[in-house]
């Protein structure tokens, strides 16, 4: 069953067109708490020698869950902006697998929202980046 929330994200992401692009898939959306996952396309690579995705490519997924994730908070009012992100790239995704993020918006103030969040390929064990982000949130009257 959907929220009124988890419907709003759902829209969020339909209309972002480079989470069109990278093919992003909503695998969970609740109380902030967001997992979406990147199939892995040929048209991502970085490096056709190595069949690797591209960085950026890891940056939006990982941006874009973290933005799911303050959508979905019980104390978001309504939609966010990226304040800031860092993304720590851990090691390179395993050519030919999907990567998956999940996204915690672990606090959020009268007009922040702190997020932590990881990406891994198969291997959840051994993550490819891990991030930090803040986003703007519009707080509840």
């Amino acid at each position: 069953m959907t929220t009124d929330k988890t419907d709003f994200a759902l829209s969020f992401m339909s209309a972002l067109p480079q989470a069109q692009a990278l093919g992003l898939e909503i695998l969970e959306l609740a109380d902030g708490v967001a997992v979406i996952r990147m199939p892995y396309s040929e048209d991502l690579v970085g490096n056709p020698d190595t069949g690797v995705i591209h960085g950026g490519a890891v940056s939006t997924l990982m941006d874009t869950c973290g933005g799911a994730a303050t959508i979905v908070h019980p104390d978001n009012a309504g939609g966010t902006a990226t304040i800031g992100l860092r993304i720590d790239y851990l090691r390179a995704a395993t050519p030919g697998q999907a990567v998956t993020a999940r996204a915690e918006c672990h606090h959020i103030t009268r007009a922040i929202a702190f997020v932590r969040a990881t990406a891994h390929d198969d291997d959840p064990d051994r993550p490819v980046a891990t991030a930090t982000g803040t986003f703007t949130v519009e707080t509840l009257a």
